[in-house]
């Protein structure tokens, strides 16, 4: 889409401003964009404009540092957890290295890319460091025959060492033939009105598969077209995993692939993927607005012990909420300027002291504090280095791409900042719940919404401004696209969490490997494996093929061996544990506990209560099951 554009003037005609290339096609449907919903875009912004206005505090600008040549390459490495490349020691590296093993052929392209921008750039300062040759690295995770090891499809994990370890290969090369081969086919039999959303195959392979072909063609999103589609996500029977389900050792391996397959998907599309740097401020080390997100939670923390969004934050979404969702123009209508200033003051003052008046703020005073309160940040809530990130979402070729790209970046946001941000996401879709008596449809409230999360004042210049006709419209769509497709942005794709499985497993293998090959530990290694398996035998014994042993060490029952059926799920699991009547035990409500996989070649993963345990026992048939409470 080609849009004109112009500078944002505090004194312009509302009616007049949409640009010529921003017109969207008029749609009976409530989700479509128009000339009116962009009215409330410049309202809000001419809004914000009147508040900061009001506020003369004077803030220490937010400087964006313009990176070196290979600066952001060196940075991009260290951020996927792969900068021990380049270091002097081995042990880091030969962790890299079992990591680059599992990655797709789309994903090792984009480290790649990088490593050799990184390594020209350390050639030409002449550092004495240990530069790899880039190809070299690679060519050592290739197999015999010269075929690149791909760790996306639904066999990435098809090296487990157990008993059935000759089946699970034959069944990994059918998976692997379904893969290369069937792609295509698979993405033309998808249907356009209702489009799946395949999570098993990488986003960035699927890019690539599509980008040459006509069904490629014909998901392209035409200027005139902002219907959403009815985005579906397939049922996988091993479990969705949500964002929180997995332990923090295993989050972090999500992060650096969803890095990598951002950025190749990215490069598979043709847009430039940069992460912004930003100089270190002078913040707030104390009080609600203005005050950085970690601050305040760790403020938060000694009130409220545990808890992850701010609690000024919280408040302010239950104030508008007592009063009703059904106000006419809820979030769009501002509060009064000058009272809003001095609620700030007041809360600033008061709020922690616990004596603050809230039976006098009113619904839309409330709504304009919870907007300033996000537009206050020192740093953006979807952060300095993914904001501009947010914003080119706009400009990939398709609504799903579009969708996966924000898959991604959700994912990589720092825990504060999307906790925060799915709280706010889940109050904007109650009050759009409500649309037919206070009239904010999806467009509305992304219209309004927009200016909060995507022009940040921190920046110190006017180049946001400037470009504000340009991204007006863009930034409301990605908003609207977040709003109504959160429950999927909280979702960790399958192929990720295959990643991840099959890194635990090659790091197990490795493990096992050096222990072996050290002569002091052999002896030892011999005793302790012959212990174990007498140890191992009576279980092994206790517990037929087919039966899983699942423990509840906080319920009645503490122990109960399963039988494994086509249709058992977790839940009825945790449903026939909770059915143990004992009056020694406190009564647990289904909703307080949930079954684990824990071990294997997984750390630990909260199941969905959809889950097939005996698909995923056939996924990861080492690990135990136990059922508890969700960690806070």
């Amino acid at each position: 889409k080609s849009r004109r554009s112009g500078q944002y003037t505090m004194n312009h005609d509302n009616s007049k401003k949409t640009p010529d290339g921003a017109s969207f096609g008029h749609s009976g449907s409530q989700d479509s964009l128009d000339e009116l919903s962009m009215d409330d875009y410049w309202k809000e912004l001419e809004n914000i404009h009147e508040t900061r206005g009001n506020n003369q505090e004077e803030r220490e600008a937010l400087v964006v540092k313009e990176p070196d040549e290979g600066e952001l390459e060196e940075e991009w490495l260290k951020e996927a957890g792969l900068s021990n490349l380049f270091g002097e020691g081995t042990g880091d590296s030969q962790e890299s290295m079992v990591f680059l093993s599992t990655l797709t052929r789309t994903q090792k392209a984009a480290v790649e890319k990088r490593v050799e921008t990184v390594t020209q750039t350390l050639r030409k300062k002449n550092k004495h460091h240990q530069i790899p040759d880039v190809r070299e690295i690679f060519r050592l995770q290739s197999d015999p025959k010269g075929k690149v090891c791909d760790g996306s499809e639904p066999s990435a994990v098809r090296t487990i060492e157990n008993k059935n370890e000759t089946q699970d290969e034959t069944k990994g090369k059918d998976s692997n033939l379904f893969f290369f081969s069937s792609q295509k086919s698979l993405l033309e039999d998808m249907p356009f009105s209702e489009t799946d959303i395949n999570l098993e195959i990488p986003f960035a392979e699927q890019a690539a598969s599509l980008k040459d072909s006509s069904v490629g063609k014909m998901y392209k999103s035409g200027g005139g077209d902002t219907l959403l589609p009815n985005f579906r996500l397939p049922k996988d029977k091993t479990g969705t995993t949500k964002i929180g389900d997995l332990a923090p050792q295993d989050m972090k391996k999500v992060y650096y692939i969803a890095l990598i397959e951002l950025t190749a998907l990215y490069d598979i599309l043709g847009t430039e993927f940069k992460q912004q740097k930003a100089v270190k401020i002078k913040t707030k080390d104390s009080g609600l607005f203005g005050v950085p997100l970690s601050v305040l939670l760790e403020q938060d923390q000694k009130k409220v012990p545990g808890t992850k969004i701010p609690l000024i934050f919280q408040k302010l979404i239950s104030q508008i909420e007592e009063a009703t969702l059904e106000t006419e123009g809820l979030l769009r209508i501002p509060g009064v300027a000058t009272r809003v200033k001095g609620l700030c003051q007041e809360l600033e003052a008061k709020f922690y002291e616990g004596t603050f008046n809230w039976e006098n703020v009113k619904q839309h005073d409330a709504a304009s504090l919870l907007k300033l309160f996000i537009r206050e940040l020192p740093q953006p809530l979807l952060t300095v280095e993914y904001l501009k990130a947010f914003q080119d979402v706009q400009n990939l070729p398709t609504k799903k791409q579009q969708l996966q790209a924000l898959n991604l970046l959700v994912i990589l946001l720092p825990e504060a900042n999307r906790d925060t941000l799915k709280v706010l996401l889940e109050f904007l879709q109650r009050v759009i719940d409500h649309r037919d008596k206070n009239k904010m449809t999806l467009k509305n409230v992304a219209m309004v919404m927009a200016p909060n999360l995507f022009t940040f004042h921190g920046f110190g210049s006017k180049t946001i401004e400037q470009s504000e006709f340009v991204m007006a419209a863009g930034t409301a769509n990605v908003m609207r696209f977040m709003i109504q497709y959160q429950k999927l942005l909280w979702t960790i794709p399958k192929f990720i969490v295959n990643q991840v499985r099959k890194q635990n497993i090659e790091s197990q293998k490795k493990e096992k490997k050096d222990k072996a090959m050290k002569k002091l530990l052999k002896k030892m290694a011999y005793d302790r494996e012959k212990h174990e398996k007498q140890d191992r035998a009576p279980n092994d014994a206790d517990v037929p093929q087919g039966v899983i042993r699942v423990q509840a060490p906080h319920l009645s029952k503490v122990s109960m061996a399963i039988q494994l059926t086509e249709e058992l799920k977790a839940s009825d699991i945790v449903a026939r544990f909770l059915s143990q009547k004992s009056g020694n035990v406190q009564t647990l409500k289904k909703e307080e506990v949930f079954l684990y996989e824990i071990g294997g070649n997984i750390g630990e993963r909260c199941l969905d209560d959809d889950t097939y345990m005996k698909d995923l026992y056939q996924l990861n048939p080492n690990a135990e099951w136990v059922i508890k409470s969700k960690q806070s």
